[in-house]
């Protein structure tokens, strides 16, 4: 999710900068190698608008998933520790499992 967060951004901003630098004020001119009207220009800006604000919430929603996922693994992982180590000393403790061994 976060590339493909970061790959919307960077494909909004390359729509954002190729208009600003490379097009001409008020005739729409070329972008991108296409010859383009002012309408056309005006609704790639606003596609590359939108392409840069869902890719940001794309790669704040992955980031916060994977933090939350990576938060329960260690939480697992340490539960998981306790557990072998109470498993342990019962097994130290128990008079009947160091007979049968």
């Amino acid at each position: 999710m976060v590339i493909l967060g970061l790959g919307l951004m960077i494909l909004g901003a390359i729509a954002v900068l190729s208009a600003l630098f490379v097009s001409e004020p008020g005739t729409g001119g070329e972008l991108l190698g296409f010859e383009v009207t002012t309408l056309q220009s005006f609704l790639v800006g606003v596609g590359a608008g939108a392409a840069i604000l869902w890719g940001f919430a794309i790669l704040k929603w992955g980031t916060r998933r994977s933090l939350a996922h990576r938060r329960e693994r260690k939480e697992l992982t340490e539960l998981n520790q306790k557990l072998e180590r109470v498993e342990a000393e019962r097994r130290d403790d128990d008079p009947e499992q160091r007979d049968t061994v």
